[in-house]
């Protein structure tokens, strides 16, 4: 099986997750299960269907969760070669060719990818057109609005 990367932040979110669909949600919906059993009827019992669909729902969580995290590389950008490359997981500092301004983004795996936090998934544009460049090199990106360009100015291994 290929495994996917994922930043040691992202791991631990996934982990957080988990813990807290088995926690503290699955005892919950569990309880709720049982009280709408209490009152009576079931095929008419609004609340049991809807805790019991709430139930599916958890539990497909965590069986995507726990997919997720025994098919991912967990890779620290702490231990990486600092040598001024673009990597996974490493954040970028770039200005844009084109109108000149800044931007800022780390490369990420597909599950934690956000780019109002400025990260960007590994198989997004942007990311593949960055990968294995270095600091003062120029990129040529081809985004849904045409080809954007970017000077890297920094590589950072944070």
């Amino acid at each position: 099986m290929k495994r996917t990367p994922i930043t040691v932040r992202g791991a631990e979110r996934l982990r957080a997750e988990l813990k807290r669909l088995k926690g503290e949600d699955r005892p919950n919906v569990i309880k709720a299960i049982a009280e709408a059993r209490g009152h009576g009827d079931l095929s008419e019992n609004a609340e049991y269907h809807a805790a019991r669909e709430q139930q599916g729902f958890i539990e497909g969580r965590i069986n995507e969760i726990e997919f997720r995290l025994g098919s991912t590389e967990v890779i620290d950008v702490a231990t990486l070669p600092r040598n001024g490359r673009v990597v996974f997981g490493v954040t970028v500092d770039l200005v844009s060719e084109d109108d000149g301004s800044p931007v800022t983004y780390q490369i990420v795996g597909d599950e934690e990818a956000d780019i109002r936090q400025g990260w960007i998934a590994i198989t997004s544009p942007i990311a593949r057109a960055l990968i294995g460049k270095e600091e003062g090199d120029v990129v040529d990106v081809l985004a849904p609005g045409g080809v954007r360009h970017y000077e890297i100015v920094a590589v950072r291994y944070e």
